[in-house]
């Protein structure tokens, strides 16, 4: 039984933990988030958004940025994983 265990589920789980992690990776895009705070801000600052929006914006994309920050802290420590 455990033979068949290391020959066919381990692949199986490993790449599908390699795509969950690829997945997330994508979904939750620090970077990506930090850029369309500074394009938020700089639309406010060039007048060409109103405050009613960019604080309604700015709001949901910190708490975008706070969320993607945490789930790249649990990839990093190992703790968001495939169970099996």
């Amino acid at each position: 039984m455990f033979i068949v265990d290391d020959l066919l589920v381990r692949p199986f789980v490993g790449i599908v933990d390699t795509l969950h992690t690829l997945a997330l990776n994508e979904l939750y895009d620090v970077e990506a988030i930090e850029d369309e705070l500074k394009e938020n801000q700089l639309l406010y600052e060039l007048g060409e958004r109103p405050e009613s929006e960019y604080e309604e914006t700015r709001e949901r994309l910190e708490a975008e940025l706070e969320l993607a920050r945490e789930v790249h802290e649990d990839l990093a420590s190992g703790r968001v994983e495939v169970k099996t």
